[in-house]
């Protein structure tokens, strides 16, 4: 048991947070096949992905003078990575197949550089890659307006070089000029890959470095077969639908000891939720929904 903070937001921005007492579950939902709780008494347990079988129907109810609040579901891309290159991209369809090709051939056209994607692996390679992708997340979208930039600190540098010493993170980095211009980072568990951190540097939208950047890490994964799937993690997002090859629908499921703290989180979350939903909705009426996101970014 240790403590779990719960965030509230409205949209990407967090807003306060609560602290309970309690237990995360952070399996993958392909292996998660009932809801078990501890035995010892604790404010909250946060399964963090579950199959949306296994969760209530209703985003709260009670069951066993037991809280439950389910206030996400949503669906995890995946690519299984089974097969070689070529068999994976005849998954995909015609159309996104042309249009990735398109983006990679514009990249290296404009690149010049037979060196502009690296990938890294060992502690020392991961040591380097830091250096490089910390100081690009600092100009990109995702970490000025998402908060999801990689992370600072030693307990991120740490956790990244002891998934090095047992080869379970891949990182890779894309250089236009002589710059740095896009990075992913993925962290390894039981055989699966996760999407965990990626930026670019904005000033080269027009060179899709994101897409380019997932598109040249895929073809080095499906050529070492050391992993079984890649999970670009819950959400939706074109990013993910264009490389994914197969989908697992989830639920985020918290279940609370109920009290004041639990009832007031809540109360809280479930209507920054709704308002986050409802200006999202006015925004699409209005049209200015992708004005706005280029706005922040």
């Amino acid at each position: 048991m240790k403590d779990v903070k719960l965030a509230v937001r409205f949209g990407p921005k967090k807003l306060l947070s609560f602290n309970f007492h309690g237990a995360t579950c952070t399996a993958h939902p392909s292996e998660i096949h009932e809801i078990s709780l501890p035995e010892r008494p604790c404010q909250c347990v946060v399964f963090s992905s579950v199959p949306v079988t296994l969760a209530p129907r209703r985003t709260l109810s009670f069951q066993k003078r037991l809280v439950y609040y389910c206030p996400a579901r949503f669906p995890r891309y995946l690519v299984d990575l089974d097969c070689d290159f070529e068999n994976y991209l005849g998954r995909l369809g015609s159309k996104t197949r042309s249009t990735l090709k398109r983006k990679v051939k514009k990249f290296t056209s404009a690149a010049h550089d037979e060196n502009a994607f690296h990938e890294y692996k060992t502690p020392a390679e991961l040591m380097e890659f830091y250096g490089i992708a910390r100081e690009l997340s600092k100009r990109t979208y995702q970490e000025r307006l998402l908060e999801k930039g990689l992370p600072e600190g030693d307990a991120f540098l740490q956790e990244m070089l002891r998934l090095a010493s047992t080869n379970s993170v891949r990182a890779y980095s894309l250089h236009m000029n002589g710059e740095a211009i896009a990075y992913l980072y993925s962290p390894a568990k039981n055989g699966i890959l996760y999407y965990d951190y990626l930026g670019y540097d904005p000033n080269y939208a027009e060179f899709s470095p994101g897409s380019v950047l997932q598109w040249l890490a895929f073809e080095r994964l499906f050529a070492e077969k050391e992993f079984r799937v890649y999970d670009f993690d819950e959400g939706e997002g074109q990013h993910k639908r264009t490389f994914a090859t197969r989908r697992l629908d989830c639920a985020k499921l918290m279940v609370f000891a109920p009290n004041l703290k639990s009832t007031v989180y809540v109360l809280l979350n479930s209507t920054f939720l709704m308002l986050t939903a409802f200006s999202l909705r006015v925004s699409d009426i209005l049209h200015v929904r992708s004005f706005l996101r280029k706005l922040y970014r």
